[in-house]
């Protein structure tokens, strides 16, 4: 079976605060890594309430001293905000601090509204028309310094910490099927263009020096229980935290609900089918046959698991049943 990784956004829950969501972000890094899982990416968002990785490089160097194999990185760091050369500081700097164990995923999108896009940048004259180019220069930072090179990485020179692109188009699967660069959709919140836009990367990549052969890893929402009525009421923290951003309130991860469908209008019916219609929710058997379903569906190379789940424990239990099952499929095939 294919590799399994968490992307966390680090969920402030109701009546808790950011301090705390990211000591639970420890605790669940270091969870999983004792259960195998290959990566751990945490993300990029502003200006929003329920979510305390903004900081992002900040977040990892935290999970980064407190695990010591897992590897670390960022799913995604949104390059529009950021001249390249502090994104390859703050990411060399991980990678001199934990060799071998760091990587950067780039995404093209704000991570915020554009009132909050432009607190961050001043000026909207830079932006997602430029990221080709800015990918183009991080990498070039994190190769050998050339003789009386005028501006380096440092750290971050030589360092060659692997690129990773972060989408939710086609645009994305075009550009690191051009660089030759692993490609990670996120179709655990828009999963429209998730077949096109992997068809498109396969038939397009082209090799390069940090990869052969195309490399696909999608995300999925996983909350596993020991019941299916156990899992779905615990998922709909997950559904009333993306109906509260579509609808323009976002809020901290409100504690989940009972009967969550009868409280769904038709609209908001329609926005969850879509952003959610790849959600794997269950027990055991249910993630299983989920699981099963999706990879064949999808031909992944990998799954980017996300679980934003009111209650800690049962986020932990999440994740570890879900190892459970993985380890049970990998017996059998």
């Amino acid at each position: 079976m294919i590799p399994l990784s968490v992307l966390d956004l680090s969920p402030i829950p109701e009546g808790s605060d950011a301090g705390h969501a990211l000591r639970n972000s420890l605790s669940l890094a270091r969870h999983v890594e004792a259960l195998g899982y290959r990566r751990y990416w945490m993300a990029e968002h502003h200006n929003l309430p329920g979510i305390a990785s903004a900081a992002t490089a900040v977040a990892l160097a935290h999970i980064g001293a407190g695990t010591s194999t897992i590897t670390i990185g960022a799913g995604g760091v949104m390059l529009p905000n950021h001249a390249p050369l502090l994104i390859a500081e703050q990411f060399g700097t991980l990678a001199a601090l934990h060799p071998g164990r760091v990587e950067l995923g780039l995404g093209r999108a704000p991570g915020s509204d554009q009132i909050t896009a432009r607190a961050m940048r001043r000026t909207l004259q830079s932006g997602g028309d430029d990221f080709p180019q800015d990918v183009i220069e991080l990498m070039g930072y994190f190769q050998p310094a050339e003789p009386n090179q005028a501006v380096q990485a440092v750290p971050g020179a030589g360092l060659d910490v692997p690129i990773w692109i972060l989408g939710s188009s086609t645009y994305g699967a075009q550009l690191a099927a051009m660089l030759g660069l692993p490609y990670a959709f996120a179709s655990h919140f828009a999963p429209g263009y998730m077949m096109h836009a992997a068809s498109i990367y396969r038939e397009k990549f082209r090799p390069s020096a940090q990869l052969a052969s195309p490399h696909i890893i999608f995300g999925v929402n996983v909350v596993a229980a020991e019941t299916d009525a156990e899992a779905r009421f615990l998922f709909s923290s997950v559904q009333q935290s993306f109906l509260n951003i579509r609808r323009g309130r976002p809020a901290k991860l409100p504690p989940p609900v009972p009967d969550m469908d009868s409280r769904i209008d038709r609209h908001g019916r329609a926005m969850l089918d879509d952003a959610l219609s790849c959600a794997i929710v269950g027990g055991p058997d249910t993630v299983r046959r989920g699981l099963e379903e999706f990879v064949q569906r999808t031909g992944a190379d990998g799954l980017m698991v996300t679980a934003n789940i009111y209650d800690h424990a049962a986020r932990l239990r999440s994740f570890e049943i879900l190892a459970e099952v993985h380890g049970g499929m990998k017996r059998a095939a």
